[in-house]
């Protein structure tokens, strides 16, 4: 497990700073593609779905009141770089293979949650050297983060 946190520790420290900043998507035109929103036993979840498959999963535990934002992607990296019109932030993230998601999880009252709910027409989603994710914002992801307050 120690050469495991150390090799990703490595990894992270030799990227370059680029692929580690998110890039300005106030132009970015998003995918097209489609959010729905799920009660889920322990929460809530909405997912957004382009014409191949989800890319985006944002889920409420309510019990711990945190929510999560996964992205598919196909290799680790150590952060996941979120933009809305209000603000931008590169969090910390883990990987799963199994699953295909690169995740960062949230408190329910992160500031960065009502970023995205309130960002004007799109919000984006970088993950290293994959190709950067811009979606519509639309209300789903908004439910899913109050459903984390209540």
């Amino acid at each position: 497990m120690r050469s495991l946190i150390a090799a990703m520790i490595s990894l992270a420290a030799a990227m370059p700073l680029d692929a580690q900043t998110v890039p300005d998507l106030s132009t970015a035109t998003p995918v097209a593609g489609h959010w729905t929103y799920a009660s889920m036993s322990d929460g809530s979840q909405a997912t957004f779905a382009d014409a191949g498959a989800v890319q985006l999963w944002v889920h409420c535990t309510r019990a711990t009141r945190r929510v999560s934002i996964a992205k598919a992607a196909t290799v680790f990296a150590p952060q996941l770089g979120i933009w809305s019109t209000g603000l931008t932030r590169n969090v910390a993230a883990s990987f799963d293979a199994a699953t295909g998601r690169l995740t960062a999880q949230f408190g329910a009252y992160d500031g960065l949650l009502d970023s995205l709910a309130n960002s004007r027409g799109r919000i984006g989603f970088a993950a290293g050297t994959q190709p950067v994710l811009v979606v519509p914002a639309w209300p789903e992801l908004a439910r899913v983060v109050e459903d984390c307050r209540a």
